[in-house]
C-alpha cells in the first residue's frame, strides 16, 4: 500500500519494488524508474536483479520499508539519486559521491574510453585537472598499462572523496591540492593532461534542470559568459611546458564553444587538434598534440 508520504507494512518485496516504480515513473519515466529501483535495492540490501526476483515473495522488513521511504522522500524532493545513495557507477566502478563533487556522466566515460583506446603504451604519466570524485583519474589508473597518475583539485572536500575512492578501488594516484591558476608543474612531466573543467556558461543556467542547479557544486559547473574558455586556456598554457614532446591534451567540452576552442589550441601552437562527437552526435571532446621537439 502506498500513502502520500510513506510506504506501509505489511508488503512483499516485489510489491515494494512496484510501489517504488509507481512513485518514480511520473517524474523519470518507466525505464528510469525501474533502473532507480534496482539501484535502491542494491544499495540497501546488496541485491542484484536476480536477488530481487528470488526474494520477491518474502515480506519486506519494517526497516527496509522505512529506509526505502526515506530514500524516496529525498529523490521526490529533487535530490539526485546518486547523492541520496552516496554512489555512482562510472566505467565499471562504483564511486562514492557527495554534494562536494559532480556526479560522473556517461559522456565522461567516453572520454576515458578515447584515452584508453589511443594510448596502449606503458608507464604513461597522466595528469587529471579538476578531478572531483577522482572518476577519470581512477578509471585511467586501472585501465591504462602501468600509468603514473596525478590528480589535481582546488577543493579539499572533493579531494577527500577522491582519495577515499582511490583507496577503496586500489588505485595509486598522486593527489594535488592546488588552484590550477596558481600551480606550476615541472617541465616535461606528463605525457597526457586530461580535464573535464567547468564549461557551462552562466547564461545557460536557465535551461538546466533544477536538481543539477540545486544540488551539484557550482564551482565545478559554471564559467562566465565573458570568458568561457578560461580553464582550457590555462590548462593548455600549462601543457606547453608540462607535456613531453608529442604529449597530448584531452578535454571534455561545451559544444557551443567547440570551434572557438579548436582555433585557440591551434593558435597556441598545438598540432593535430581534433573536435570529436559523443555518442549523441554532439561536439563533446577535444584533443591536441604538443609539437615534437626538432
Amino acid at each position: 500500500m502506498v500513502t502520500e508520504d510513506k510506504l506501509s507494512a505489511p508488503m512483499r518485496v516485489d510489491a515494494l519494488a512496484r510501489a517504488i516504480e509507481r512513485r518514480l515513473a511520473p517524474l523519470y519515466g518507466e525505464g528510469e524508474a525501474k533502473a532507480m529501483t534496482r539501484l535502491i535495492f542494491h544499495k540497501l540490501k546488496g541485491w542484484s536483479v536476480t536477488d530481487m526476483v528470488i526474494n520477491g515473495d518474502r515480506e519486506a522488513s519494517d526497516l527496509l520499508i522505512s529506509d526505502v521511504s526515506d530514500v524516496l522522500t529525498r529523490i521526490l524532493a529533487g535530490e539526485p539519486i546518486q547523492y541520496v545513495l552516496g554512489e555512482a557507477r562510472f566505467y565499471g566502478l562504483d564511486l562514492h559521491v557527495t554534494p562536494a563533487v559532480l556526479i560522473p556522466r556517461p559522456e565522461t566515460e567516453e572520454l576515458v574510453e578515447l584515452i584508453v583506446h589511443r594510448n596502449p603504451q606503458t608507464d604513461l604519466r597522466v595528469l587529471d585537472v579538476g578531478t572531483g570524485s577522482g572518476a577519470i583519474a581512477i578509471a585511467l589508473s586501472r585501465n591504462l598499462h602501468f600509468p603514473d597518475v596525478s590528480a589535481l583539485d582546488v577543493s579539499a572536500e572533493a579531494l577527500a572523496v577522491a582519495k577515499e575512492n582511490a583507496s577503496r578501488l586500489y588505485a595509486r594516484i598522486n593527489f594535488i591540492h592546488a588552484d590550477v591558476f596558481e600551480w606550476t608543474p615541472a617541465p616535461d612531466s606528463f605525457d597526457i593532461i586530461v580535464s573535464n573543467p567547468p564549461y557551462i556558461a552562466e547564461s545557460e543556467k536557465k535551461e538546466m534542470e533544477r536538481h543539477v542547479l540545486d544540488h551539484e557544486p557550482s564551482l565545478a559547473l559554471f564559467v562566465s559568459d565573458e570568458d568561457p574558455l578560461v580553464y582550457y586556456r590555462r590548462i593548455a598554457t600549462l601543457g606547453l611546458e608540462a607535456l613531453t614532446s608529442g604529449g597530448h591534451l584531452y578535454f571534455e567540452i561545451n559544444p557551443l564553444f567547440a570551434d572557438t576552442l579548436r582555433s585557440m589550441l591551434s593558435g597556441m601552437g598545438y598540432e593535430e587538434v581534433e573536435v570529436l562527437d559523443d555518442i549523441s552526435h554532439r561536439k563533446r571532446f577535444a584533443t591536441a598534440r604538443k609539437p615534437l621537439k626538432s
